[in-house]
């Protein structure tokens, strides 16, 4: 059978530098941080004081009151973010045929500040009280249901779960949902990923494996990948959505186009639990298969953004790894890491590096990778490859390859280009 095409049609992004899909993307082609000392909860006994948090956000603000406390956090982001991007398509959600429209979603952990709160009391109080769960601990907590909550909001009828993958899940959901319209399961797929993970047990969790960044003097300079003085990830929090679209069915309703999804690649390092493998084996295959699926070569790829979490063993596999994909071809396209801005958001990151990779495709420029001094080198690093320091490149780009890699060697990666009739 003959696969058919997909194509982007709408957007929403709900992050640590923007609660809107345009003020997130103006604060990544303009170098803005989103990190900062931690407001929610108090960090000072934490050897990790900052994350990178969603500011200002009320989710009353977009969902009835009554249905925020039946909802764990990284529920409201993910259905304010499907909000935008549902609206941004311009679907007529009278006449359109809810049956063929599904949802996948990414998320790594779910709802774990749901889980801490409703443990918390039952350490501290039930031995004398007994116990007494909220009746929505269970909904509130487990990963699906924020694509639950998204198909229940729409009346969504088609393809409905999620997926896990670690920081790999959202790219993972919109491979997934690639598939279910390129083979005719679906015309329309809701997808991205969501996460609220900035809690205690969050980020003690991650302290106690050395991933975090303790650079507490200095939050929004702490995340700078590439750099010899990188020492782990920012914690950050968000969501990112896509509305995924048969090429057909967009043409027929007269929709707007950002770009075309070309192609999606998955691999497995097979390595270590946590660690990438220092030579990029996964992340070698992962590119090779999203470029294969794609029916492209390097030579026309002309941005990546990396996953790039400022971790000292996984910048420099990852660099390793685009070398040996790309070749020369390395030192002709533009590298960057949004993470240096919007700091890791685990489940999240796919869905919204992805999009960042959208509107790089379709306003040709390229988000910097912040907080670079060219001093701090590391010598393991090849800095004749492009990686965007500092500040935004314009420049043409054809097509964007966006990488995400989980703890477990879950890689995976989808390469969008610019659509052509």
């Amino acid at each position: 059978m003959e696969l058919k095409r997909v194509v982007v049609t709408g957007l929403g992004a709900i992050t640590p530098v923007g609660n809107t899909l345009e003020e997130t993307w103006n604060n990544l082609v303009a170098g803005v941080s989103g990190a900062a000392p931690i407001q929610g909860f108090d960090a000072s006994k934490f050897k990790t004081q900052f994350a990178c948090e969603v500011k200002n956000f009320n989710a009353a603000d977009f969902i009835d009151k009554k249905e925020v406390r039946k909802m764990d956090r990284y529920e409201q982001l993910a259905l304010v973010a499907a909000m935008e991007a549902v609206a941004d398509s311009a679907m007529d959600l009278e006449t359109v045929d809810k049956n063929r429209i599904g949802v996948v979603l990414g998320v790594g952990i779910g709802g774990i500040h749901t889980f801490e709160e409703q443990i918390s009391d039952y350490a501290i109080n039930g031995a004398e009280r007994g116990p007494r769960f909220n009746p929505f601990f269970i909904p509130k907590m487990i990963a699906d249901i924020a694509a639950g909550q998204i198909s229940i909001q729409y009346g969504f009828h088609g393809p409905n779960y999620t997926t896990t993958s670690a920081c790999a899940s959202s790219t993972n959901a919109i491979a997934a949902a690639f598939d279910l319209i390129r083979l005719g399961k679906a015309n329309v797929m809701v997808t991205g990923g969501a996460e609220a993970a900035i809690t205690p047990g969050g980020v003690g969790g991650f302290n106690a494996m050395h991933a975090l960044s303790t650079r507490n003097d200095d939050p929004t300079r702490a995340s700078r990948p590439f750099s010899a003085s990188r020492d782990g990830f920012i914690m950050g929090e968000g969501a990112g959505v896509l509305i995924l679209e048969e090429l057909e069915h967009a043409k027929a309703r007269g929709a707007k186009i950002y770009c075309e999804l070309a192609g999606v690649g998955m691999s497995a390092d097979a390595h270590h639990i946590t660690a990438s493998h220092p030579e990029g084996l996964g992340a070698t295959l992962v590119m090779q298969n999203a470029l294969e699926d794609a029916g492209m070569k390097p030579e026309d790829i002309d941005y990546i953004n990396v996953h790039g979490t400022s971790t000292p063993v996984g910048d420099i596999s990852e660099a390793k790894a685009i070398a040996a994909v790309f070749g020369q071809h390395a030192y002709e396209l533009n590298i960057s890491s949004t993470k240096s801005m919007t700091g890791h958001l685990l489940g999240a990151a796919g869905a919204v590096e992805a999009i960042a990779c959208c509107l790089s495709v379709k306003n040709d420029i390229v988000p910097p990778t912040i907080n670079h001094d060219d001093e701090d080198r590391d010598e393991r690093i090849d800095y004749n490859m492009n990686f965007t320091f500092n500040k935004a490149q314009q420049r043409t780009v054809r097509a964007a390859l966006s990488n995400t890699f989980g703890f477990g060697g879950h890689n995976a990666c989808c390469i969008v280009k610019k659509y052509e009739a």
